[in-house]
């Protein structure tokens, strides 16, 4: 059984009511041995469950922040919120935030504003930032040269940009994080892209329970599938999927500062 980290997924997400515990279990089986849970979407009740749920799990640890879509919701009490939940010895990132200038829940403006608040945010707590990105791949760049790279760097989750997006990324210090997408047959920028990332700085994730990989399309997705991921990615870098696994959990435990890091470095 190959091992490998699930780096992004929402286990505080309403999908999974009721079911966390044995959707963490399965992924165990299924050789994930450690879980980054997001908060971020919709209210502050989101980052808190993601929290709690981190604290009664050893292998499950959490991020905080406002997605770019509530980026109305942004207010300084709400960024109060996370500094406080951020006190949490689970916490391993702040975020996600970004730009999505695809759906345009929240106002360009608004979502800016937020994205260098969670710039500030995780300079402040020393902490790396999870960066949502859709179809705004030369503002977000602008803006974190703009702010600065956090010190401790961070991940674009979910990359749906192209080669080139992709080197940009990488120059400003950030990882890229693949998500089901990459089986999607349809996606081929993504997987143009994937071969191309430095050995350092690839990661994987599910996003679950949403963009459950192939043969899993269209259901609800969750940690246990992120092995399809691996194997896809695996493949398109021409490496075994062992070695890729390997490959991502000493990245994803040097980035995050997980208990696995000294282990896998």
């Amino acid at each position: 059984m190959t091992a490998v980290i699930d780096t992004h997924c929402h286990l505080a997400d309403a999908k999974f009511r009721g079911e966390v515990d044995a959707v963490i279990e399965r992924a165990a089986e299924a050789g994930v041995l450690q879980i980054v849970s997001v908060g971020a979407i919709g209210s502050i009740e989101s980052d808190r469950l993601t929290v709690e749920i981190a604290e009664r799990h050893a292998n499950v640890f959490a991020a905080v922040g406002v997605h770019p879509h509530d980026a109305r919701d942004c207010t300084a009490d709400r960024i109060a919120a996370l500094r406080t939940l951020a006190s949490s010895k689970k916490i391993v990132a702040i975020g996600e935030s970004g730009l999505d200038f695809h759906y345009m829940h929240s106002s360009r403006e608004a979502q800016e504003q937020s994205l260098r608040k969670h710039l500030e945010l995780a300079a402040e707590l020393e902490l790396p930032i999870v960066i949502h990105c859709r179809d705004a791949e030369t503002r977000l760049v602008e803006i974190v040269r703009e702010i600065g790279t956090p010190a401790r760097g961070g991940v674009i989750h979910c990359f749906t940009g192209d080669t080139s997006a992709a080197r940009e990324f990488v120059a400003l210090g950030f990882h890229i994080s693949f998500s089901g997408i990459l089986t999607f047959k349809n996606a081929r920028a993504i997987r143009e892209a994937a071969p191309t990332i430095p050995d350092d700085r690839v990661m994987i994730e599910t996003d679950a329970p949403y963009l459950a990989p192939e043969p899993y399309r269209g259901k609800r997705n969750e940690p246990a599938y992120v092995v399809r991921t691996l194997e896809v990615l695996a493949q398109l870098r021409n490496i075994e999927v062992a070695a890729m696994g390997a490959q991502v959990i000493a990245n994803a435990s040097r980035l995050f500062g997980l208990p696995s890091g000294s282990e896998n470095q």
